[in-house]
């Protein structure tokens, strides 16, 4: 199978974990301290995912100096994008509470597009490993794929709580794997030429503008109801990931 396809296949593939995630999000009421630890879990995979397989290999390609640059430029990029999106009322799209707006009160493109903002870097990484090693980060595609599941689940009981239909949600996540794909595809066929302080760069943007989302919509809702336990949950995710990562090094 061509390198481009299977970029495009894996980015999918994570991309899908966000409609497996919405499914019971959207169809069953979950205990709120339930999808808050889910979401404790997911981001303590992509946290260990952004350590050691995003700024690591970054720096290991070209060095601190441009993922130091890559990552601030990422983390300044998603901060700017997600201002401007939560002023249209995609603030809170990743919560499952009673945060999320209605579909009076928000606008949904807005949550559209917050949600392409927060999986278009992800997904561009797991296209970019696939350069120069000819096979994929099967640790990057697991913990984007673990990690999206949270999302789509607690992503998805807020909007039905907010009055979204079935339709709205299920064909918004269905829309965001599939730029999930593409966005894969395009970090692979894009980045393919790309001198090695740039290839770094943009690996190092991405986990900047990750590791952001993490601290601005992931942890935010994992701390509402679990409190007491985030911290613990989330570092159970992070050594799993770890753990992971280091068995397939």
């Amino acid at each position: 199978m061509p390198e481009w396809l299977q970029a495009g296949g894996w980015g999918l593939l994570a991309g899908f974990a966000l409609v497996l995630g919405a499914l019971p999000g959207y169809t069953v009421r979950m205990p709120q301290w339930l999808i808050s630890s889910v979401m404790a879990f997911g981001a303590g995979v992509l946290m260990s995912a952004v350590s050691f397989e995003l700024i690591d290999e970054a720096h290991e390609r070209a060095g601190l100096a441009p993922t130091v640059v890559g990552a601030v430029s990422g983390a300044v990029l998603y901060t700017v994008c997600n201002m401007l999106l939560a002023r249209r009322g995609a603030r809170h799209r990743k919560r499952s509470g009673d945060r999320q707006p209605s579909q009076e009160e928000g606008s949904g493109t807005a949550i559209a597009l917050g949600a392409v903002l927060d999986g278009v870097p992800e997904s561009l990484v797991i296209g970019a490993s696939l350069l120069g090693g000819g096979s994929v980060s099967m640790v990057t595609v697991a913990a984007v794929f673990i990690s999206n599941v949270p999302e789509g689940l607690s992503s998805a009981a807020g909007m039905r709580r907010a009055g979204r239909s079935k339709t709205y949600v299920f064909g918004l996540w269905s829309g965001i794997a599939v730029v999930s794909g593409l966005s894969s595809l395009a970090g692979y066929a894009l980045l393919g030429q790309a001198p090695a302080a740039v290839l770094a760069g943009i690996i190092a943007l991405a986990g900047g503008a990750i590791l952001t989302m993490i601290a601005d919509t992931m942890i935010p809702e994992a701390f509402e109801n679990s409190h007491l336990m985030t911290g613990l949950i989330t570092l159970v995710g992070f050594l799993l990931a770890f753990a992971v990562s280091k068995a397939g090094g």
